[in-house]
């Protein structure tokens, strides 16, 4: 049994305005899930981009408008937006308030692939 403690989790900066805590992934020891943590600077947020696999943004404080391809809304707090995999998305904070977020991809290691890019990113992956 292995506890995680995301109070204990240090926050890196991922994109200006932007810092993430990744809370459970495969470098400790999940096979089947990346959960992660945002704190969003208003208007700041995250480009569009797409996952092989499905994710859920859930707001835990503040507003985000979202997106999926061409589809925009706002989400408030306590609501959650199911992103099918491979659908390109994205969001931003569009509140005026910092913006915490709260993702589940379902994949242990975190992979998008960027607007326009050719090759995904990967991260939080054990070193090989």
């Amino acid at each position: 049994m292995q506890l995680v403690d995301p109070r204990a989790i240090a926050r890196e900066h991922w994109r200006p305005g932007v810092e993430t805590a990744m809370v459970v992934s495969a470098i400790n020891g999940a096979t089947q899930l990346c959960i992660f943590e945002q704190w969003v600077a208003p208007g700041a947020g995250a480009p569009t981009h797409s996952h092989p696999v499905e994710e859920v943004l859930t707001v835990r404080q503040g507003e985000a408008e979202m997106w999926i391809e061409d589809t925009r809304t706002i989400v408030t707090e306590g609501q959650s937006l199911i992103v099918p995999a491979g659908r390109q998305h994205g969001f931003r904070n569009s509140g005026t308030a910092t913006l915490h977020i709260h993702a589940v991809l379902a994949a242990p290691v975190f992979e998008a692939t960027m607007a326009g890019a050719t090759a995904p990113t990967r991260r939080w992956q054990p070193s090989s």
